[in-house]
């Protein structure tokens, strides 16, 4: 072989090397491995009851027929439940519905689906939600409410309550009828069984043949 065909052949030599190793240096690397799934981060049981107390008395319970708690907010999610909130006099305040929810943060219960409060005086709401606000110690029923008791009966759009519905105010499209007496107004608060109306916005009464209109009553 001649000293040029040599010098040839190192380089083609040369050449193949550098091919080779840049071939392999330019190979990709494969993508890092996909971490596993973290565990479920809900817990479940079915009829389970959950509860809280305040100063060593119980302010309500629920139970329910499957609850899933959140492992990270504790946050709870129920299904089919009954519940009982109770009152400092001892009156009882019961609810069924189809579904509610518990916020840890909050302390805040959240009933709804065919919603049915029964008290244990007598008395019977309906409505599309139950709220239990813990800060304010306040029972909301919320959407097309309707609350019974004795000859009284009074509708709304929401109806608020701090003593378990005895004492009651309602809260948009208020009406409120007890005996031959109607009323009407923005809102309706009463302390005693409707003995005695406070009515405020658009106010109007109808007794017997007597009737009363204006902006508060």
């Amino acid at each position: 072989m001649s000293k040029k065909a040599k010098t040839l052949a190192v380089l083609i030599g040369a050449a193949v090397i550098i091919l080779i190793v840049w071939t392999v240096s330019t190979i990709p690397e494969p993508p890092p491995a996909t971490p596993p799934e973290p565990p479920g981060s809900t817990m479940s049981y079915d009829g389970n009851t959950l509860s809280e107390e305040k100063n060593g008395r119980k302010i309500w319970e629920l139970t329910a027929d499957h609850i899933d708690v959140d492992v990270n907010t504790q946050n709870v999610k129920m299904e089919n439940l009954k519940g009982h909130f109770y009152q400092e006099d001892g009156r009882v305040v019961e609810v069924t519905a189809k579904e509610g929810t518990y916020t840890a943060e909050s302390h805040d219960v959240e009933i709804k689906g065919e919603v049915q409060i029964s008290l244990s005086d007598g008395g019977k709401l309906t409505s599309d939600s139950l709220m239990w606000s813990n800060k304010e110690g306040k029972l909301s029923a919320i959407g097309n409410v309707t609350a019974e008791k004795e000859n009284m009966k009074a509708t709304g759009d929401r109806v608020e309550s701090t003593d378990g519905f005895s004492e009651l105010k309602i809260i948009g499209n208020a009406t409120a009828q007890k005996d031959d007496m109607q009323a009407k107004g923005d809102c309706i608060e009463s302390t005693d069984g409707f003995s005695k109306l406070k009515i405020t916005g658009h106010a109007h009464i109808d007794k017997g043949v007597a009737k009363a209109e204006g902006e508060q009553q």
